[in-house]
C-alpha cells in the first residue's frame, strides 16, 4: 500500500493502516516502510538510558562492542549481536529535508534501518506509528502517542554521585548537608554506598543510625530526602542470591542471565515476571518510603527486561507495580529501557553518566563503547532524546561547578549547564566546601535561574541571551 503525507507518498507493508494525528497507525508483528530515494543517516535508537541515541552513518557497520561481559548493560544484547543497524523502539531515515520515522506503540519493538527501509519488527505483538516530514514535527508527533505526561517541573537536587562515589558516610554527608545551606536546593539524594551490598538493602556500618535517621536530618533541613536503589540487581554474594536461587531470571537451559559487570564482580538479574519477587521489590520500595525517602533513584533498571525487547512487557508490569508502591514519591529511573518506561517514571535518565572530562577515548573507541561515563557520550544522547520532554522530565544528570578533581573546560561546563537549562532538571554533586566563591555563585545562579529557552535547530538554542550550538562537538 501506499500512504500519502504532506511532503509526499511512501510505500509501506503491513496488516492495516489507519491514519491518526501526525501520521498513520500500522499494524503488524513485522512492517516495512520504503523511504522514496536511498538515504545513509539513520537514527538509531538505544534500548535503555545509557545506550546511545544519535544519527548513524548506514554506509558504516556498527562495530562490536568490548568487552563482551559489558553488553547486557550497555544496550539490548540481541541488537549488539547482529552487525546491524537496529534501533530499540523506533528508527529514522533522513530523506532530504524530511524525515521518515518509524516507532513502536507497544513494549517489544525494533527497528532495522537500511537505505531505502525501514523493517518494524515485535518480539511479540504491537502497533506502529508512521510519520514523514520535518524532523522535530515527526519525533513530537510519536511522542504524543506514548504514555506519560509529567506534572509540574523536576526538583533541584542535590546527589552525593560525583563527588564522593561508594564512599559516603552519615558524618560525612551530615557536614554536606550543613553546608548546602543557603543554597536553593529542594533534595539531597543519598547515592550508592549507603546499603550492604545488592539485595542487602539494609545500611552498613558507615551509617550507624540507620537511613531513617539520616531522612529525619534532611527534612530537618527543610530539604525532600532522596534515595538510590538497585532493586533488580544482586551478585553472587548476595544473601538473596543464596537464598532465592529460584528468584534468578534463568535461559532456557536454566543458567542465571548474565546482566553486565560492575564493581569488580558479575551481575545476575532477578526475574521480574517472578511474582515473589516483584512483591519484594515493591516491600522495599515501601520501605524506603516509610524510612522518610519520597525522592527515589532506581537504578539499573534494563535487568527487569533482559534479555532485551523479549522482556519489555515483563518489565513494564512489575514497573507498575513498583509504581503503586511508591505512592506519591517521584520516581528518577536510570539505566532504564526507555519507551517501557514512559508513565510510569517522574524523571528519566536520557544518556549515560557525566564525568569530570568530556571523553573516555580507550573505551569509547579501542572498546566501541559510548556507554560509559563522560560528558560528551552524555550531551550526545540528551539531545537526541529531547523530544521526550512532553512524556517524562528527561534528566541529563548532574552539572559540575568545582574546578577540584575537573578535567573538564569552560566550554564544556557551559554547555553542560546549558542542557539543565533546557531539560529543567538540575542537579550537581559538588560539595559545597569544595567551591570556590565564585563557583558557589554560579551554582547558585544556576538553581535559581529560569531563562527562556527556544530551540533553533536540532542542535542550536537560544538560552537566555546566549545561543547554545551542539553541533560543533557532537
Amino acid at each position: 500500500m501506499r500512504l500519502r503525507f504532506p511532503t509526499g507518498e511512501v510505500a509501506v507493508r503491513a496488516e492495516g493502516a489507519e491514519e491518526v494525528q501526525g501520521g498513520f497507525r500500522l499494524w503488524g508483528r513485522e512492517v516495512r516502510a520504503y523511504a522514496p530515494s536511498r538515504v545513509r543517516s539513520f537514527f538509531r535508537h538505544g534500548w535503555q538510558s545509557w545506550s546511545p541515541a544519535a544519527w548513524v552513518d548506514l554506509a558504516e557497520p556498527p562495530r562490536p562492542l568490548l568487552p563482551l561481559e559489558r553488553r547486557p548493560q550497555a544496550d539490548d544484547p540481541w541488537v549488539l549481536a547482529q552487525g546491524a543497524h537496529w534501533g530499540s523502539g523506533l528508527g529514522a531515515l533522513r530523506v532530504g529535508e524530511e524525515v521518515l520515522l518509524l516507532g513502536a506503540l507497544d513494549p517489544g519493538g525494533r527497528v532495522l534501518g537500511e537505505e531505502d527501509l525501514l523493517l518494524g519488527r515485535y518480539a511479540g505483538e504491537g502497533g506502529w506509528f508512521l510519520a514523514f516530514g520535518r524532523e522535530e514535527e515527526v519525533f513530537a508527533a510519536y511522542a504524543r502517542h506514548l504514555p506519560g505526561r509529567p506534572g509540574g517541573r523536576p526538583p533541584r537536587v542535590w546527589c552525593s554521585w560525583y563527588s564522593f562515589y561508594r564512599e559516603i558516610g552519615e558524618e560525612l554527608l551530615l557536614e554536606v548537608l550543613e553546608g548546602l545551606r543557603g543554597l536553593p536546593f529542594e533534595v539531597f539524594q543519598v547515592d550508592d554506598g549507603w546499603q550492604r551490598g545488592l539485595g542487602d538493602w539494609e545500611a552498613n556500618g558507615r551509617f550507624p543510625r540507620g537511613m531513617a535517621f539520616l531522612a529525619e536530618q534532611i527534612q530537618k533541613r527543610g530539604l525532600r530526602p532522596g534515595l538510590w536503589l538497585a532493586p533488580f540487581l544482586v551478585t553472587a554474594e548476595s544473601p538473596l542470591y543464596r537464598a532465592h536461587p529460584d528468584w534468578l531470571l534463568r535461559d532456557g537451559e536454566g543458567r542465571p542471565v548474565p546482566a553486565g559487570f560492575n564493581w569488580g564482580v558479575p551481575l545476575y538479574a532477578l526475574d521480574a515476571g517472578h511474582p515473589e519477587v516483584v512483591a519484594w521489590v515493591a516491600d522495599l520500595v515501601r520501605k524506603a518510603v516509610a524510612w522518610g525517602y519520597t525522592y527515589l533513584k532506581l537504578d539499573f533498571l534494563y535487568a527487569a527486561a533482559l534479555p532485551g525487547a523479549e522482556g519489555e512487557a515483563r518489565y513494564r508490569e512489575a514497573l507498575g507495580a513498583v509504581r503503586e508502591a511508591a505512592g506519591g514519591s517521584y520516581l528518577l529511573l536510570s539505566g532504564a529501557p526507555i519507551l517501557p518506561s514512559l508513565g510510569l517514571g517522574d524523571g528519566l535518565r536520557v544518556g549515560p553518566d557525566v564525568a569530570p572530562y568530556w571523553d573516555n577515548e580507550d573505551r569509547t573507541f579501542w572498546l566501541s563503547d559510548p556507554t560509559g561515563p563522560g560528558l560528551k557520550n552524555a550531551l550526545r544522547a540528551t539531545v537526541h532524546r529531547l523530544w521526550l520532554g512532553d512524556n517524562v522530565h528527561p534528566d541529563p544528570d548532574v552539572v559540575y561547578f568545582r574546578t577540584r578533581f575537573n578535567l573538564l573546560s569552560p566550554e564544556a561546563m557551559a554547555l553542560q549547564r546549558a542542557m539543565g537549562w533546557i531539560t529543567g532538571f538540575k542537579a550537581t554533586s559538588d560539595p559545597p566546601s569544595w567551591l570556590l566563591p565564585e563557583e558557589r555563585e554560579a551554582l547558585w545562579a544556576f538553581l535559581e535561574a529560569e531563562p527562556e529557552v527556544e530551540r533553533l535547530g536540532p542542535y542550536r538554542f537560544r538560552v537566555g541571551e546566549d545561543v547554545v550550538d551542539y553541533g560543533t562537538v557532537l
